[in-house]
């Protein structure tokens, strides 16, 4: 398993996290084409899943996965510096997006609206060799509702290895996670519960992602910071 999660109480881990199968979108207008989204019904994690998402010594920063506690926010100038004093003094602010309540994902193409489903980021540009090497983002969620975060549980490098011969020369792309499932390769999919206040850092560049307010009656509002960051400079909530 490529999903790393850093925590110390599986149980807390297990309150807030559930597990689905994933599935192709086909003529869903909402939907490009042949994105890859959660097929549901979402599971609880058991036991022994648990401790295989358990994050080890040896897994880098750059690929970990952090459910963590912010502090509270006053002002649109204290959230743009949020993130100044975590140990990345070329951190960068991203701003905020709002998405509405009950959405299965909540990114969409800017160019025409539709949803993109399970993606990786592609900010840093790196090539399959460096992928993993991105910086991961923070995510605050604002509220007023409670939010998702989605994370595939093989990474892009893996995936790419497996639909192209080529993968060296290649830059990893969420067209590479499509194909993959497409092909009916094994993903599942994970969410783990944000109420306000609370966020994540995670390897975005690297895993199959997105957000969601499924089942939330409330809409809610991200706030998104990049950068290299050290395991433990917030506060884990689990």
């Amino acid at each position: 398993m490529h999903l790393s999660i850093a925590f110390h109480d599986p149980a807390a881990l297990q309150e807030r996290c559930e597990v689905s199968g994933v599935r192709i979108t086909r003529a869903e207008p909402e939907y490009e084409s042949g994105a890859v989204v959660p097929a549901g019904p979402w599971q609880p994690i058991s036991d022994a899943l648990a401790a295989q998402l358990r994050a080890t010594e040896q897994t880098g920063d750059s690929r970990l996965v952090e459910v963590v506690r912010l502090r509270h926010i006053d002002t649109a100038e204290m959230l743009a510096e949020l993130a100044d004093p975590l140990g990345d003094p070329d951190a960068g602010y991203l701003g905020q997006a709002a998405s509405p309540a009950k959405a299965l994902t909540t990114t969409d193409n800017y160019q025409d609206g539709r949803r993109i489903g399970l993606h990786v980021d592609n900010w840093d540009k790196l090539p399959y060799a460096e992928k993993h090497q991105g910086r991961r983002r923070l995510c605050l969620n604002l509220g007023p509702g409670n939010r998702y975060i989605l994370l595939g549980d093989i990474d892009i490098q893996a995936i790419c290895r497996t639909v192209h011969d080529d993968y060296e020369n290649r830059y990893p792309h969420t067209d590479d996670l499509r194909l993959y499932v497409a092909r009916q390769k094994p993903l599942r999919c994970f969410r783990i519960r944000l109420a306000p206040g609370e966020g994540y850092i995670a390897p975005t560049e690297l895993l199959p992602h997105d957000g969601s307010t499924e089942e939330q009656p409330e809409p809610s509002t991200a706030a998104f910071w990049l950068g290299h960051w050290p395991c433990g400079v917030l506060p884990s909530l689990i």
